[in-house]
């Protein structure tokens, strides 16, 4: 498959947003593509976890409609779309970027039966624990510190628990928060299966590994 065609200029907008919102996460981060039928599940890795089992990984989910069935699983730079993005024609087609790239989290795929409700937590709770840990990285990162000290940092910020009911990796807010998911005033729900987290919010699932 070469393009992906959506049912409005609006649909394809928000996939556009959701493209922008990851890369000020990780601007060389991935999205991987999933289609099936009249849907397309777009993943896109905030935090990229460790390992071979990408332990730590936080994910943001978010559906959207086709204009017609399409069959696509592929994983490709957020970069990539952003360019396709900027020189589309008139119609709602993304045009597929040829080149795939690997990404850890996104050969780990989260189950998609067996979720709990566990509880929920206010939006704006979330925020709270999100620029709370930007500014804990912030404030200890030093002028000079090279790479792995500040990536050691991040890891300790954001796979540190909540203090909510129930708890979670802080890093789930963070994704929930710069992906723009949980509008103020609305309630996340908190769901469980096995190893995984999932925050289920307005604007789309984070999931954390």
């Amino acid at each position: 498959m070469t393009g992906l065609r959506f049912p409005d200029d609006e649909t394809l907008a928000d996939l556009g947003t959701l493209v922008s919102r990851a890369r000020s996460a990780d601007p060389d981060g991935a999205i991987r593509l999933q289609a099936h039928g009249r849907t397309l599940a777009a993943y896109v890795g905030v935090l990229p976890g460790s390992g071979l089992m990408a332990h730590g990984a936080v994910i943001g989910l978010r559906t959207m409609p086709l204009a017609e069935p399409s069959e696509l699983d592929v994983t490709v730079a957020l970069a990539a779309v952003t360019d396709r993005l900027a020189r589309r024609g008139r119609d709602c087609t993304l045009a597929v970027p040829p080149v795939t790239v690997s990404a850890a989290w996104a050969a780990v795929a989260p189950p998609r039966r067996g979720w709990e409700r566990v509880g929920s937590v206010p939006a704006d709770r979330l925020g709270r624990i999100a620029r709370d840990g930007i500014e804990q990285i912030a404030q200890g990162t030093p002028t000079a510190a090279g790479g792995p000290a500040v990536q050691a940092l991040r890891q300790r910020v954001w796979q540190a628990l909540t203090p909510t009911d129930p708890p979670f990796p802080a890093g789930g807010a963070f994704a929930a928060y710069v992906l723009g998911f949980a509008p103020s005033g609305t309630d996340v729900t908190v769901l469980a299966n096995g190893r995984w987290t999932r925050l289920s919010a307005a604007g789309g699932h984070v999931l954390v590994r």
